[in-house]
């Protein structure tokens, strides 16, 4: 009984000669509905996220508390590419892209913030 359905589903499936073939848009159609899907469940959420990253990372100031690569410290130095970060009696230098949360905000950098906004 089996084997006799997906025969026929499979029949279903072919042009019988004669018959005209669907445009191509109704072919078509499916693919694109699929990227669609794609782009909104998958790329534009990466796209968001990879815009806050680089705002965070423009927002790094000296004094500020930072979580990077697992290593929680206090930043002593901006670089182009790189902080410097001191944890304890240990200096590290991480790249930016290494950063990954802002913990505290230095007081210079709040008071900054909120003059800014008023």
């Amino acid at each position: 009984m089996n084997m006799s359905l997906l025969a026929n589903i499979l029949a279903m499936s072919t042009p019988k000669p004669g018959q005209p073939q669907p445009p191509i848009w109704i072919q078509l159609a499916p693919m694109v509905l699929i990227f669609v899907v794609f782009y909104f469940l998958l790329i534009r959420p990466q796209q968001k996220k990879a815009k806050e990253h680089d705002a965070l990372l423009k927002r790094i100031k000296v004094g500020d508390k930072v979580l990077a690569a697992g290593i929680l410290g206090t930043v002593t130095s901006v670089r182009e590419k790189s902080v410097v970060i001191r944890s304890e009696e240990t200096k590290f230098e991480v790249l930016k892209s290494a950063v990954t949360e802002i913990i505290e905000r230095s007081e210079s950098s709040e008071s900054g913030e909120k003059s800014e906004k008023s």
